[in-house]
């Protein structure tokens, strides 16, 4: 669990419209085309906002973890079979620069919002969600994993000032619940040097957060699934991840990547139940 980080999507903010809306439901059904055509359409309409750039360097990064493999429960649960995998795919250099030409969108547009209102919500988000995804693709991509933990702590003191703001304001517990599992995943020597804001390295603590989304968040509430799947995969509870993929299976039914998981996972319960 050292390489997951969350992938920084989603937040329930009600100032955004149907279009935002149904371009998280396409990035979460993985057609990546159509959600970018619509997020493209939204900036060129609301070209200040952060937010929609951060929703776009997102999908960058979606689209680039499914074409590489790097989604499939497989290789996301056996840390072994991620070190051994011959003939990994090389990243894209023409999405990479999109993904690094998003991140900076949102970085100088909720940079400014920030300078002149340091409680902007929204500019605060989109700088939650812009370092976690450059986490992401710095772990994920580039395996550069303790590297990645710099931008992970700045992730995290984002969610954190959020929900200093808004303790109701749950999706945000998604960082603070990953940052909770990752660092309690840490070997003790690395845990020793490092400091995340308001984190202990709990990783019940880290799962409770995830489960208090999967409740009770909105746009992340499919994600924190996906991640509490996968621990309970790591953590030999298939039955539990199960559940939950029948849960996304029935809201994305789109997703390949859901039915190709939920019958892997079928098959291990069958298996385990003989």
């Amino acid at each position: 669990m050292v390489r997951l980080w969350t992938l920084m999507v989603f937040l329930c903010l009600p100032a955004f419209g149907q279009e935002l809306e149904e371009a998280i439901v396409r990035m979460y059904n993985f057609d990546f085309p159509a959600s970018h055509e619509i997020l493209d359409k939204y900036i060129a309409e609301h070209p200040s906002e952060p937010l929609p750039h951060a929703f776009r360097a997102s999908a960058y990064l979606f689209s680039e973890l499914d074409r590489m493999g790097i989604l499939e429960s497989e290789f996301l649960v056996d840390d072994d079979k991620i070190a051994a995998r011959k003939k990994p795919l090389d990243p894209d250099p023409e999405t990479r620069r999109r993904f690094l030409a998003a991140v900076a969108a949102v970085e100088a547009r909720a940079g400014a919002a920030l300078k002149a209102n340091p409680n902007d919500r929204d500019a605060l988000f989109a700088m939650c969600v812009a370092q976690g995804v450059s986490t992401d693709y710095m772990a994920f991509i580039e395996k550069r994993q303790i590297s990645s933990l710099g931008l992970a702590k700045k992730s995290n003191a984002y969610a954190q000032r959020l929900l200093r703001l808004d303790p109701k304001f749950y999706d945000a517990y998604l960082t603070a619940g990953i940052s909770e599992y990752m660092l309690g995943s840490l070997p003790f020597f690395i845990r020793w040097f490092i400091h995340f804001e308001n984190v202990d390295g709990s990783k019940q603590k880290g799962i409770d957060r995830l489960q208090t989304v999967a409740r009770d968040g909105h746009f992340f509430r499919p994600f924190s699934k996906i991640l509490l799947g996968i621990i309970a995969l790591r953590e030999k509870r298939p039955r539990e991840a199960q559940r939950l993929l029948v849960e996304l299976n029935r809201e994305y039914p789109a997703n390949p990547l859901f039915r190709k998981e939920l019958t892997k996972i079928g098959a291990m319960v069958g298996s385990a139940g003989n």
